[in-house]
């Protein structure tokens, strides 16, 4: 229904991000890749979306790369696996990181993500096997690790967002503290690549 969406950055708030579309502001979700990659509020950004109806609520969820949209849509397919658990494995891993997983069984490392169980993780390892390469992207991600406390503060409650316990964020935060980090999104990433 809603392919694409181009307009301007009202405002971003991990995962929640408000643009406005010639007047009409969107609500959507985005995957924290996504979300790092959305410029500054004020600026305009192109986003492909997925639009999901249930009979309790209307979402509209949104990527910066069609390979992250693609992925969206293949795994709220696999039994178990809805868009609030499709979201937190785009925010825990990249598309390729993801194929990755796929390619060599990684179960223990699916199951780090908020909400994957052991169960679900194995289901979806069978169950994109053959999809997945259709979609692999080879998207790079950033290792390098924090400095201020506020930029603390800002990972700590992205993390939260995705589903971790607040001493969870703070310790996977803890754990990546070093001199390389500049900003948040280079903390959060390194967080979550500490958890896999």
């Amino acid at each position: 229904m809603i392919g694409r969406l181009k307009g301007q950055v009202l405002s971003k708030q991990a995962p929640d991000l408000l643009l406005d579309v010639q007047g009409v502001g969107y609500e959507l979700l985005v995957p924290l890749n996504t979300f790092f990659d959305i410029p500054d509020v004020g600026q305009v950004v192109t986003l492909h979306t997925h639009f999901v109806v249930r009979e309790d609520a209307q979402q509209l969820y949104g990527f910066a790369q069609i390979e992250e949209r693609t992925l969206f849509r293949q795994l709220i397919k696999v039994n178990g696996v809805g868009p609030k658990m499709a979201l937190a494995i785009l925010s825990g891993m990249s598309v390729a990181e993801f194929a990755r997983c796929v390619q060599k069984d990684e179960v223990a490392t699916l199951v780090k993500i908020p909400g994957v169980g052991k169960k679900t993780a194995e289901r979806l390892l069978i169950e994109m096997r053959d999809k997945i390469t259709q979609i692999v992207g080879d998207i790079s991600v950033d290792t390098s690790k924090p400095v201020a406390e506020d930029i603390s503060l800002e990972a700590e409650s992205a993390l939260i967002a995705l589903g971790y316990r607040p001493q969870d964020a703070a310790k996977m935060v803890n754990r990546v503290a070093g001199d390389h980090i500049t900003n948040a999104e280079q903390l959060i990433r390194a967080a979550l690549k500490s958890m896999v």
